[in-house]
């Protein structure tokens, strides 16, 4: 029971180590009939791509190679292999420190687990950020997919470094955040200011993402223990440095009586709908139809430059260390593109439990592929030019 899947009609598996000679995704699941081509996942992957400003200076170009499941343009129905190369990999500077795990990483859990000897320090090995590079390319044909329902996922940073930014409030102000290199709906002057002290202080900042699915059909999740919230939960606190998970408010239901927690009943074109959205739009484990709203908090980078103690594995004795390396001084920015990317792949994987998309083929029409073009139309300057620019 490795752990490295994740769902059930719609199955994502990712491979590969930070510091590896490749990366990439399998996609069990995915009906046939969707056209699908690496630049439709590239308009997902830009997202998270390193090397731009304020995130690691690691230069990755991040450019996919799908090796099945897609003939002639459209997908097979079989499973949909994809690879990233790594480009720019600099191992040296943990060879300095694989006796001395970093505090605030997987480091010494996997040496426990597994085993000094069979551990790969280089940059984190599996359980490295760069593994979400598949998590994207999953999230980027499962937003494909959910398109043909007329539902768009988006995400935006509503916290930085403690400094609180707008939430959306409907589809364009959600997708506006991709615009932004700090994916946030306004206010890019305050989180750069936010990064730029962080940076000047050689320290990092987390925040916290909310995520969006706008009209998801009700019907989603299954009792008992495949709740929507349940997996959703799952796949969100399965991200590198998520520590917190909110369903619509959240924690701070906790905070409020009964009379106030509630979201009434009603009215809206001839169907039943709940009025606000406290319950995130998930009743009883399962989609009440309309729009789902999450939360994932995010710790800082635990790689900066300030000194912390540690213990050599070999010797037992404390030392000092100051991490080397290239490292974001805020991986929520780049976390935001990975959770719309888990979101989607929950949804889709309920979605064909439901029967709202056919588990073997779809017909893909106007309305899907008008849906999908909004994910592109919103895209930075720079983020089109690099994709208009491959063959």
């Amino acid at each position: 029971m490795a752990g490295n899947s994740f769902g059930k009609a719609f199955v994502l598996t990712t491979w590969g180590e930070s510091h590896g000679k490749a990366l990439g995704a399998v996609i069990d699941g995915c009906p046939a009939g969707l056209p699908l081509n690496e630049k439709d996942l590239l308009v997902e992957m830009v997202l998270r791509r390193p090397g731009r400003k304020y995130t690691t200076p690691r230069r990755e170009p991040d450019l996919p190679q799908i090796l099945s499941g897609v003939f002639n343009g459209r997908t097979t129905g079989t499973p949909i292999s994809v690879v990233v190369f790594n480009k720019d990999v600099v191992s040296d500077y943990y060879e300095t420190i694989k006796e001395t795990p970093r505090p605030g990483h997987a480091d010494l859990t996997y040496i426990k687990k597994y085993g000094y000897e069979n551990w790969d320090y280089r940059g984190g090995g599996r359980a490295s950020g760069r593994e979400t590079l598949g998590r994207v390319i999953g999230g980027a044909i499962a937003k494909k997919l959910l398109s043909c329902l007329g539902v768009v996922v988006t995400g935006n940073v509503i916290e930085l470094g403690g400094r609180e930014f707008p939430r959306a409030r409907d589809v364009e102000e959600g997708l506006r955040a991709r615009l932004s290199p700090f994916r946030v709906i306004e206010g890019d002057d305050k989180a750069e200011e936010v990064i730029r002290k962080a940076l000047e202080e050689r320290d990092s900042v987390g925040g916290v993402v909310e995520v969006v699915a706008w009209r998801v059909p009700p019907g989603l999740g299954e009792p008992v223990f495949d709740k929507l919230k349940a997996d959703l939960a799952k796949a969100l606190l399965s991200i590198p440095a998520a520590v917190g998970f909110e369903l619509g408010e959240g924690f701070q239901l906790a905070k409020l009586r009964g009379s106030e927690a509630r979201d009434p009943f009603v009215t809206s074109e001839g169907d039943i709908v709940t009025e606000g959205q406290r319950s995130g739009g998930v009743l009883g484990g399962i989609s009440v139809g309309g729009d789902v709203r999450v939360k994932v908090a995010f710790k800082p980078t635990s790689s900066i430059m300030i000194p912390v103690k540690t213990v050599n594995v070999n010797t037992l004795e404390e030392e000092e260390l100051k991490v080397p390396g290239r490292h974001d001084p805020a991986i929520v920015l780049r976390a935001v593109a990975v959770t719309e990317a888990m979101v989607a792949v929950t949804l889709v994987d309920h979605a064909i439990r439901a029967g709202y998309i056919h588990p073997n083929r779809i017909e893909w029409n106007y309305n899907c592929q008008r849906t999908w073009e909004l994910y592109s139309d919103y895209l930075p300057r720079d983020a089109k030019e690099f994709i208009e620019s491959l063959p």
